[in-house]
């Protein structure tokens, strides 16, 4: 009986392990590609040798939640950017989720501008704001993209290993949205991109 249990028990790690192992590969594998949009982009904020500076947190599948979606009929809205230019979204719905064994729930918007554009006509954004923003990542708070594709009876996987920063944390001369305050989260989300040290490092040497 201890030879199965033992058995069983081995198995369960293993699995368990492999799971792990998947998610962190598929993890860094998005972060990869993430990096390489950087190169290819015409608008670019960064060049090859300013990749290293890109900093993540480690993967982590507990930030990579299950949410209830809620379909809203928002009219249009002025959404301030960090340039104080405007852009145009509608409320698409909200996600309501837990983190943390915290309830919390964040806004989705969809770019009327965007909506336009085949490329972008199924694109869906939720930036938001958490406790670690001013210190481990961007002050100006990160983003979160979607698809309407992705929202599925009722439910959306949101994870926050894919949280990014606005170019705006990079450069100036970019028109990043500030996240609305009903996106902002009473929860540190130890999740995602973090601060970007290149600023840091060019301070550090003057």
């Amino acid at each position: 009986m201890k030879v199965v249990l033992s058995t069983l028990f081995t198995v369960l790690v293993a699995a368990f392990g492999s799971q792990a192992q998947t998610f962190t590969e598929e993890t860094n594998q998005y972060r990869n590609h993430y990096k390489e949009e950087f190169l290819h982009s015409e608008n670019s904020p960064l060049k090859a040798a300013d990749l290293s500076y890109l900093q993540f947190y480690e993967p982590d599948s507990t930030y990579r939640v299950v949410a209830h979606f809620e379909k809203a009929k928002g009219k249009s809205f002025e959404m301030p950017t960090y340039s104080g230019m405007n852009k145009t979204y509608v409320k698409y719905g909200v996600l309501k989720f837990k983190v943390n064994g915290r309830r919390q729930k964040l806004t989705v918007y969809r770019s009327l501008s965007l909506q336009q554009l085949a490329k972008y006509k199924d694109y869906l954004f939720v930036p938001f704001k958490d406790k670690t923003n001013g210190t481990d990542t961007y002050g100006g708070g990160r983003y979160l993209d979607l698809k309407t594709t992705d929202l599925k009876n009722g439910t959306c996987v949101l994870d926050f290993n894919k949280a990014y920063n606005p170019y705006c944390a990079y450069s100036t001369g970019y028109n990043c949205p500030i996240p609305p305050l009903n996106n902002h989260l009473a929860v540190a989300v130890t999740a995602g991109e973090k601060n970007f040290t290149k600023h840091q490092h060019e301070a550090s040497i003057k």
